[in-house]
């Protein structure tokens, strides 16, 4: 049976870090309407102050080292009228949460050259309910070409402070995912928000199963901030170990039998267009296109632990899971049917799975993970010594299933997770054993994971072998 071990890191492009905004001579870049912040996140230098029209009230703009403010102009009233209080009160969003910034002009027929100039149009990344993010719009109306070339250029001067930001990114995208839909949620829903961030790409269309990391092996990636996976979890995985193996490769560590595996050069982005996308509803919360896009485009990077599985002297490959026995079954049985839709496929290879289940003497030794603050309250408690971190622990005898997780492993089914307990990078995987039981019984475990009480599983640390 193959061995998993803790292996490297694979940076995500999409996590949930936001980047540190730049000094305050490049004026500043996260995004939430101003009636959610304090006054004090807007202080700062004033940078532009200006009059624009901004849904069709004419507002006094200051824009500041950290936020834009716009309040509107209108005529005095009698001190304490409550409703001239409401009418000018501040709004404001925070100059991170803005990805980019064109001019707005309006264009007929008979007019030749750049059209009639408007104003500035401002493109922002907003905050939603369920870890939903969102694309709009600002429109900040002034016809003055001169004013509005000043704030332009202002703007344009922050977004150019964002160094975390992705300029140019490699697309590899996987006709087959899902009901063969990727090639139209790329075009129709991520290339339009790349586009509008100036973001430059260059699409590899997949046209077989492995074509992704036979690319990697070869691809000139200098010129690339990252690199995109569009497709579903098995092409997600594929481009991974393709850009962990080849870090190895770059920074001349065998690859035949990894003991020390070194980070990816470039981060990977994952635009969720598969039947389960447990990757990015682990990384994001939920699977969600724009979303995915956006974290992106706003250049979120979230560190992903990642496993290394081997035979007794052979490495095989880096994955983020990996499951033998009921679980190995299932998946196979459902890869062999991907004709069917991705409900009914989950449904057959489950019930046949079922169907023949059978345990395997099995023999699995684990280190069992002990973080800093277990041991801790271990002292306080006055537990014995004989419990520490460098102590493998062995489980024998007949077992239906295990799963190995490095990652949560949230998806429509799972909404806590097959693997709960486990954090996106903290050092250790989930070894969840499911020993010989009956039948009825194991179903009762499978139907643990729709509901909020999941099942126990045993956090282990692979750092070495046994």
């Amino acid at each position: 049976m193959p061995r998993g071990r803790r292996g490297g890191r694979v940076s995500a492009l999409e996590g949930g870090l936001e980047e540190e905004a730049p000094p305050a001579a490049a004026a500043v870049p996260s995004a939430l309407w101003a009636s959610q912040l304090q006054p004090e996140a807007a202080a700062g230098q004033i940078l532009l102050r200006g009059i624009f029209e901004i849904g069709r009230s004419s507002c006094d703009v200051v824009l500041s080292e950290r936020a834009l403010r716009w309040r509107p102009i209108q005529p005095e009233r009698p001190a304490g009228d409550s409703k001239y209080d409401v009418l000018c009160k501040e709004e404001f969003i925070e100059l991170k949460d803005i990805f980019s910034v064109k001019l707005k002009r309006r264009y007929s027929v008979k007019q030749q050259g750049s059209g009639t100039l408007l104003g500035i149009t401002l493109f922002i990344c907003l905050k939603k309910e369920q870890n939903k993010l969102k694309d709009s719009t600002l429109d900040l109306i002034n016809l003055s070409e001169d004013h509005c070339d000043v704030w332009f250029k202002q703007f344009k001067k922050i977004l150019a402070g964002f160094a975390n930001r992705p300029k140019s990114l490699k697309i590899i995208l996987n006709p087959q995912s899902h009901k063969k839909e990727a090639t139209q949620v790329y075009y129709e829903k991520v290339e339009p928000l790349l586009r509008t961030a100036g973001i430059k790409t260059d699409v590899t269309i997949t046209e077989y199963e492995g074509h992704a990391l036979s690319l990697l092996k070869e691809c000139e990636l200098q010129e690339f901030d990252g690199v995109v996976c569009v497709g579903g979890d098995g092409s997600a995985s594929e481009i991974a170990h393709a850009l962990l193996l080849r870090a190895q490769k770059n920074a001349g560590k065998e690859t035949d039998r990894i003991l020390t595996p070194v980070r990816a050069e470039l981060p990977l982005g994952l635009i969720p267009a598969g039947s389960t996308n447990v990757l990015a509803h682990s990384l994001h919360g939920i699977p969600h296109v724009v979303t995915a896009t956006l974290h992106i485009i706003m250049g979120h990077i979230q560190p992903v632990d990642v496993c290394t599985f081997s035979t007794t002297d052979k490495f095989l490959r880096f994955g983020f899971s990996a499951m033998f026995g009921f679980g190995g079954r299932t998946l196979a049985l459902a890869e062999k049917h991907r004709w069917m839709s991705p409900n009914q496929r989950r449904d057959f290879a489950i019930i046949k799975a079922l169907a023949k289940l059978k345990p395997e003497d099995c023999e699995i030794s684990f280190l069992p993970f002990i973080s800093s603050q277990d041991l801790q309250e271990r002292k306080v408690e006055g537990s014995p010594k004989s419990v520490s971190n460098d102590q493998w622990q062995t489980i024998q005898g007949q077992i239906l299933n295990v799963s190995i997780m490095a990652i949560p492993c949230l998806c429509s089914v799972a909404p806590r997770g097959l693997a709960p307990n486990t954090r996106l990078n903290n050092g250790s995987m989930a070894l969840i054993i499911a020993r010989n039981t009956s039948r009825p019984e194991f179903i009762k475990h499978l139907k643990r994971y729709a509901s909020v009480k999941n099942q126990k599983e045993i956090a282990i640390c692979g750092t070495r072998e046994k």
